[in-house]
């Protein structure tokens, strides 16, 4: 639930939405396949950290290579990261304009202030069982309203029609909105942000400790096999929650948003995304919209930056800025993150003031990163997993098969992009 609170942000409310504004169903199947491919990735991630009981970075530490205090996909993290702190006040800036259009009376940077403060006060005291908790209700909450409005939308003037999802699933890149679908393919499905969160949300749950340390033993092996089968469960049904999500925003946005020629964007965006519900469950659905708006943005401002404390605090005494003795110390670095990260969000949203632009950047980061992470992921599984815990054939050919599409379509979105078209 904290990964699926995470995913299904502003990648799916705004990113996703805004490309079905602008190409209508042609990228459909990019959002299938966005959001399908990357869970082998994840899953196997997942894998290695239950068996060793390391941090996703600690494990990326070993990839070989040019490396200064850490290995260089680690720093490869650092500066996707500045491109993710665009995101993060974008997703601020418009959980923001969603109070300000409830409550006018208050502007919308300063709504941005308040979403910033409470955000440090839910978190700093949450630890994993709160963050579960609220992740859970809010998850549910947004998945069935826009689910909700994606069915209605067949009784209406924009439904969806069988030659729109049979041009949708054609494999091509549509014309004009490579850029948003490049970021719509790094910020949907499982992200860069979530392929580093997942493991460390595995040895928080408790998935690794469980399992014990590695002494060979018949009865070690017994209990990593059933919890890697534990938690590959857990990103399986977190996959098929963010994808019937993901889709149903993608189908409001290309049927609704694209036949009604509007594109998100500024400060309008709020109420421009506000008609993929009204027009699908009438104009008393505005103030639902904006449940959902919120439960959306929310969820991932609140997942995000639980995640971003526990990895940043990581990075940082990898790299010898600070030093941890015991869990006190890590959880008081974790706090002092949350405190340096949000009020940057914030500080970013008042400078830029367009969160369909900083949404995309933060998109467009983790997509040059999926590559780095899936060919480390390639190297961790031939050379660092217990021969004895190593997947079967069918997840080596899948993830062979993601790590080359992710690295095809960015030297494909690079190349064309060089090329101006």
């Amino acid at each position: 639930m904290i990964l699926s609170g995470s995913i299904v942000g502003s990648g799916e409310l705004i990113a996703t939405t805004t490309l079905g504004a602008r190409v209508g169903f042609a990228a459909l199947w990019l959002i299938i396949v966005s959001c399908l491919i990357k869970v082998v990735v994840q899953e196997q991630l997942g894998r290695y950290t239950v068996i060793t009981g390391e941090t996703t970075f600690h494990a990326l530490d070993k990839v070989p290579g040019p490396r200064w205090r850490v290995s260089w996909v680690v720093w490869c993290w650092m500066f996707m990261f500045v491109g993710v702190t665009f995101q993060q006040g974008g997703m601020i800036g418009g959980t923001a304009q969603v109070f300000n259009v409830a409550f006018p009376y208050i502007s919308v940077l300063l709504w941005s202030v308040i979403i910033g403060a409470v955000t440090v006060v839910l978190l700093i005291k949450g630890r994993y069982g709160f963050v579960e908790g609220a992740s859970t209700v809010m998850v549910v909450g947004f998945t069935f309203i826009t689910m909700g409005a994606a069915v209605l939308l067949t009784w209406t003037p924009f439904a969806m029609r069988l030659h729109d999802v049979t041009e949708g699933l054609k494999l091509r890149f549509p014309a004009g909105g490579l850029a948003v679908a490049f970021a719509v393919f790094g910020i949907t499905g499982v992200g860069a942000t979530e392929l580093i969160y997942y493991p460390y949300w595995c040895l928080e749950k408790g998935y690794a400790r469980f399992t014990g340390r590695n002494d060979h033993s018949p009865a070690w092996l017994e209990r990593a096999r059933a919890w890697v089968r534990i938690m590959r469960i857990d990103a399986v049904v977190a996959m098929a929650i963010y994808t019937l999500a993901t889709a149903a925003f993608y189908v409001l946005g290309a049927s609704v948003l694209y036949g009604m020629g509007k594109i998100p964007a500024g400060y309008d965006m709020v109420r421009t995304l506000s008609n993929i519900y009204t027009t699908t469950f009438g104009e008393w659905a505005f103030y639902m919209f904006l449940l959902g708006a919120f439960f959306v943005l929310y969820s991932t401002i609140f997942s995000a930056n639980a995640s971003n404390s526990r990895v940043v605090t990581d990075f940082l005494e990898m790299i010898g800025l600070i030093k941890l003795k015991d869990d006190r110390q890590r959880r008081f670095w974790q706090q002092r993150v949350i405190l340096f990260l949000l009020p940057l969000y914030v500080v970013l949203y008042l400078i830029l003031g367009e969160p369909v632009t900083m949404v995309i950047i933060g998109g467009v980061a983790q997509a040059c990163m999926l590559p780095v992470i899936s060919f480390s992921t390639l190297y961790l599984r031939y050379r660092r997993m217990d021969p004895a815990m190593r997947p079967g054939l069918l997840t080596d050919l899948l993830l062979w098969i993601c790590s080359v599409l992710m690295l095809a379509f960015a030297v494909y979105v690079l190349v064309v992009r060089l090329r101006g078209r």
